[in-house]
């Protein structure tokens, strides 16, 4: 059987897009291609082989996943340089929510908590 799905992309919806994309820039080594005169304004986000969308919300504020639904990262990346990565996050000022660690369903990763409150965790399954 073939492929059929080849990658994803996160969207995430923003009350600010300029504050967002600079702080993934500043804080995350991401790099911002801004589509702001396109029919449908945004901003895509790269780093190595991951790709996020910045789009902006009418006025509301971001809920991260935890608070509408009680439990919930709102995305998670995989990587296997994790003391790497979340030394150089550390070193750039994001908030680490959790630091690196084995969990009880056999993943190694930690969490960030981003500008908008969402947390994004960073891990790989072990084993």
């Amino acid at each position: 059987m073939k492929d059929l799905l080849l990658m994803s992309h996160c969207v995430f919806p923003t009350l600010d897009i300029i504050k967002t994309a600079e702080y993934y820039e500043q804080h995350m080594g991401f790099r911002a291609v801004r589509y702001l005169d396109a029919r449908e304004p945004h901003i895509c986000l790269y780093r190595d082989a991951t790709e996020i969308i910045l789009t902006q919300t009418n006025g509301q504020k971001v809920i991260p996943n935890r608070e509408l639904y009680g439990y919930g990262y709102d995305a998670y990346f995989i990587t296997k340089n994790h003391e790497e990565l979340q030394e150089e996050l550390m070193n750039s000022g994001v908030k680490i929510i959790r630091s690196l660690e084995s969990t009880d369903y056999n993943n190694k990763e930690f969490v960030i908590e981003d500008i908008d409150r969402r947390w994004i965790a960073f891990g790989i399954k072990i084993g």
